[in-house]
């Protein structure tokens, strides 16, 4: 006859990937309930308050397109290489790298940070991520729409392709998860990795396509181009919101099934690693 304390123990730390969606629907309540409170927590005590989720954002863009217009000339092949639409195209790139980065820096320090979490047994520790990154898409969301009442005033009505974001915005959700968990595993055990995943976001970030097109890539590089996640969701984002493109079905394809596969991946690390959280906390 087994054991009913030792069956429910592996049932909440199996890696069968069909548990990452049970946590998420049986937890529902508790992440929405905990992303508010990481959402409100955050500006508590300010004097603006949550409206400083749309002045950062509005602030960062300022700087980068006075850096990359004014001093650096830089504009923007294929369009009408106003300063306007360089900040426009800048701007979706930013929010994206934002939304990932954030999570991602986050995520060593996640498990340290809630260290009274990992004493109770019913806590489901996994959901502390998807938190992050509801806070994450949160402070997007809101960046997206100071992108588009910028667009309204600067081109007109927006393309009926922004509708499509939701679906390009998936790898990317899939992926920041992925490594998000097999950070926040990583971090216990290893403190110098919120040091390292510093360096490399922000090496990331000019790697990536924000500052400049992919056409802007000399021919002998564009190939390391494939290598780097963001790039795709980056440059999928700019066609819909844009250009009003549609979607590379293909390459999108590829990307979700690849970032389906890191997500369980981190997933699995973060389920296989979370018995000894205790022993080291």
């Amino acid at each position: 006859m087994s054991n009913p304390v030792i069956s429910s123990a592996a049932r909440v730390h199996s890696i069968d990937p069909l548990l990452m969606l049970v946590s998420f629907w049986r937890h529902r309540e508790l992440i929405l309930t905990l992303v508010r409170r990481e959402v409100i927590g955050r500006y508590r005590g300010s004097v603006l308050g949550i409206l400083w989720s749309f002045f950062n954002p509005l602030f960062m863009l300022a700087v980068y397109t006075f850096v990359f217009t004014v001093v650096f000339q830089a504009r923007w092949s294929g369009g009408g290489g106003t300063k306007a639409e360089f900040a426009m195209l800048l701007f979706v790139g930013l929010i994206l790298f934002n939304l990932f980065a954030e999570c991602v820096n986050r995520a060593p320090s996640l498990i340290l940070g809630h260290a009274n979490y990992v004493k109770k047994v019913v806590f489901p520790l996994e959901i502390l991520v998807p938190v992050t990154l509801g806070s994450a898409v949160f402070h997007a969301l809101v960046s997206l729409a100071v992108w588009l009442v910028a667009y309204l005033l600067l081109f007109g009505l927006p393309h009926a392709t922004l509708l499509l974001l939701p679906i390009v915005l998936v790898p990317l959700l899939l992926l920041t998860l992925g490594l998000s968990w097999l950070l926040a595993s990583l971090g216990v055990f290893l403190r110098d990795v919120s040091q390292v995943v510093v360096i490399l976001t922000t090496t990331l970030m000019f790697l990536s396509p924000i500052f400049y097109p992919v056409s802007a890539i000399p021919e002998g590089y564009r190939g390391f181009l494939a290598l780097n996640p963001l790039a795709p969701a980056i440059e999928q984002a700019r066609d819909i919101l844009f250009w009003g493109r549609g979607i590379d079905w293909g390459s999108y394809g590829m990307g979700l099934i690849a970032s389906a596969l890191i997500a369980w991946l981190g997933f699995a690390w973060f389920q296989r690693t979370r018995r000894g959280f205790a022993d080291v906390l």
